[in-house]
């Protein structure tokens, strides 16, 4: 890579952080609580994917199984997440969000969507930029699941 496409690059990631730091401050006191990074991946995966097992989760949000762990006991503790014995095998434990975590979803959907509501108004440059963020986040995932 040569430096023009290195600076370019940064530049990305860098503007991408600055935005996600200005969407993330718009939730502070709407959740009324603190979150972790940490807390956020596992919450988000588990929202997005109701019914997964915890190692699903750990493993979809590259967390070492302690912290984790101690992210879903969190969740729990704040009734964010439930935990269901797997019907077919009671061995398992499946995760789901509660009542609670959805209404906290539904205010951040609000929130969130009166912060990009008149921002980015064309309809197909929103579908290409959540298409592009989609490969982002799939591709750096991938990379750093490769270098583990």
């Amino acid at each position: 890579m040569d430096e023009a496409q290195k600076s370019r690059l940064f530049e990305l990631a860098d503007l991408i952080a600055a935005v996600g730091r200005q969407i993330t401050a718009t939730k502070e006191g709407v959740l009324k609580e603190t979150w972790s990074a940490s807390d956020i991946a596992v919450m988000r995966y588990i929202d997005r994917n109701p019914g997964t097992s915890a190692r699903a989760a750990a493993d979809a949000t590259q967390q070492t199984s302690s912290n984790f762990s101690r992210s879903l006991r969190g969740l729990e503790e704040k009734g964010r997440v439930r935990r269901e014995t797997d019907p077919e095998d009671a061995r398992r434990v499946r995760l789901y969000p509660t009542a609670r975590a959805q209404e906290n979803l539904r205010r951040l959907n609000d929130i969130w969507s009166d912060l990009l509501d008149g921002v980015v108004t064309d309809e197909d440059e929103v579908d290409a930029m959540i298409a592009m963020l989609r490969r982002l986040e799939c591709g750096i995932a991938e990379k750093t699941r490769a270098r583990r």
